[in-house]
């Protein structure tokens, strides 16, 4: 094979192994996704030891961000193929793990194995990133764009699944079915090859702080801290909050969980459409403030009607902030790019799981209304951010 023929045939198995690292995103939704939908077969919505549940999301937190020191050297190690298939087998193992330790077991047992699965969920979305790098470079917003669909359907299968099968199994066998999809998919990329690719850089904590130093930065990794908190709040108590407040049974409950996922994830396609047509500023306003509105209905509504419409405007005013604020970062900071979880895009994350994690502990002390109540102070902190970001904007170009 001739050094020409040699480089065709590895940019090919390049792109069609990032094309198959890509759908690997749909596990990534289907397990940040499954705390929020299992609790009510786990029995939460019958209580509130609201500690408990929040011990289960700051044990996913723990695991996700102890990711960030494993996978790079799984990679540079193992190589992308059995990266992927090592983090999709351990996460259907804690998944089944889980179906043994379901309650009445000692909750720490579950929070144990949580743990793993944000481990494995940080080691797939490390080995994802490092395998659509060739895709990413070529169009960047197509890219995201369908990561984006594919983790948004992960979101909403699992909510779909546990909903339609609540009164039909147990909840160890919900788990068992779940833990099926990661296996299939840890077996699809035991057989997939994959281009060696050199694994870059990561960064030291000193070296995030130094890209933390311009207050465009902070503004901006504030933001989007925030904004993550305000969805994952919402996705992982929805539907013990729908349960407890106005009573609804928790099939339906975790059905309106999958209309928020479905909301969503057509938000933000639309969005996509939309985009070229509208002023993105006042597209980022509104949103915001649809989705304050939107939990403002959910605090006071008495009826399913009223639940129904604040979930979907929730879902809807969420789509497009995202894509939005990722666009102004790039069109910013040039450098931005969601891998290994430095800089920006690590404390987004951490925004989004400490979230629900931290909504446990309120909980407990002043009831499940504050459920509603921390998104809506989150959505009114993003909004006052985008003002200052407007604002620091405006007097970085006066002095240029």
């Amino acid at each position: 094979m001739t050094a020409h023929e040699e480089r065709i045939d590895h940019g090919t198995l390049a792109s069609a192994g990032a094309r198959k690292a890509l759908a690997g995103f749909f596990v990534s939704g289907l397990l940040l996704a499954f705390l929020g939908a299992i609790l009510p077969p786990w029995g939460h919505h019958l209580t509130e030891d609201y500690s408990t549940i929040g011990s289960y999301f700051f044990g996913l937190m723990t695991g996700i961000l102890g990711s960030v020191w494993i996978s790079p050297p799984l990679l540079e190690r193992k190589g992308i193929g059995w990266t992927l298939a090592f983090s999709c087998g351990t996460a259907a193992a804690a998944l089944l793990y889980l179906a043994f330790v379901s309650p009445p077991l000692s909750p720490w047992w579950r929070v144990g194995g949580l743990v793993v699965i944000g481990l494995a969920a940080g080691v797939l979305h490390t080995a994802i990133f490092h395998a659509i790098s060739p895709m990413y470079r070529h169009d960047p917003a197509a890219t995201i764009n369908l990561a984006g669909i594919l983790f948004g359907l992960g979101c909403l299968t699992v909510a779909l699944l546990v909903s339609g099968v609540y009164y039909v199994y147990t909840a160890p066998a919900i788990q068992t079915w779940i833990a099926a999809i990661p296996a299939l998919f840890g077996w699809f990329y035991v057989r997939s090859k994959f281009a060696p690719q050199p694994v870059p850089h990561h960064p030291s904590p000193k070296e995030f702080l130094t890209e933390l130093r311009s207050p465009g930065a902070v503004l901006f990794s504030l933001l989007l801290f925030f904004q993550f908190g305000n969805e994952w709040a919402v996705a992982g108590w929805l539907p013990l909050f729908l349960s407890q407040r106005l009573g609804i049974s928790p099939a339906t409950s975790l059905g309106m969980l999958a209309l928020y996922w479905a909301a969503l994830l057509v938000g933000r396609v639309a969005s996509q459409a939309i985009l070229p047509r509208v002023s993105h500023g006042k597209l980022l306003s509104c949103s915001v403030l649809a989705a304050m509105f939107g939990c403002v209905i959910l605090l006071s509504t008495d009826n399913r009607f009223g639940a129904v419409s604040g979930v979907l405007l929730l879902g809807g005013a969420f789509a497009p902030i995202y894509p939005l604020v990722v666009e102004k970062i790039g069109n910013r900071f040039p450098y931005y790019h969601p891998g290994f979880y430095n800089g920006i895009f690590s404390f987004a994350i951490a925004g989004g799981m400490l979230a629900p994690s931290t909504l446990g502990y309120f909980a407990s002390l002043w009831g499940v209304r504050v459920v509603m109540g921390l998104p809506l102070a989150g959505s009114a902190v993003v909004f006052v951010l985008l003002l200052l970001l407007s604002l620091e904007a405006r007097l970085s170009h006066a002095t240029k």
